[in-house]
């Protein structure tokens, strides 16, 4: 679709929609444990390489916001998605636009997967103290 025909509204929608894949692809690959090994590897890497470019070149797949560039590239040449102009503009501010929407979603999905956990370590901590309790009580 032409970017200058399509409404703004139109444009923030599928903004936000194509921001959901960006986020799960890229925090799948650098989080999830279905990557562990591979993102292991690329960590020796950034530790162990002796050339910058090879540093930097694996610390793309450690880090959700950098390798969120990639995949937004990615789903913008798929999607030829394009915001406010059209051609390279469209895409240079689509791009930025996507990569940004992608990362609030993965800090919104890191947040809720923390106080996830704290309420779990809560729940197990107090048991741990009830079992305690009736141990003594018995």
């Amino acid at each position: 679709m032409d970017p200058l025909t399509t409404s703004l509204s139109r444009q923030t929608a599928e903004l936000l929609m194509l921001a959901v894949p960006v986020a799960c692809v890229s925090w799948t690959i650098t989080h999830e444990e279905v990557f562990r090994e591979p993102r292991e590897y690329c960590q020796q890497q950034v530790r162990q390489a002796r050339t910058l470019p090879r540093r930097k070149f694996f610390y793309l797949f450690t880090c959700e916001y950098c390798f969120s560039h990639y995949v937004a590239a990615i789903f913008l040449a798929i999607a030829h998605f394009q915001m406010l102009y059209r051609g390279w503009r469209g895409y240079v501010v689509a791009l930025f636009a996507l990569v940004w929407v992608a990362n609030q979603y993965m800090s919104i999905y890191n947040r809720l997967r923390l106080d996830i956990k704290h309420e779990h370590l809560e729940i197990t901590a107090k048991q741990e103290e009830t079992d305690a309790n009736r141990r003594k009580a018995a």
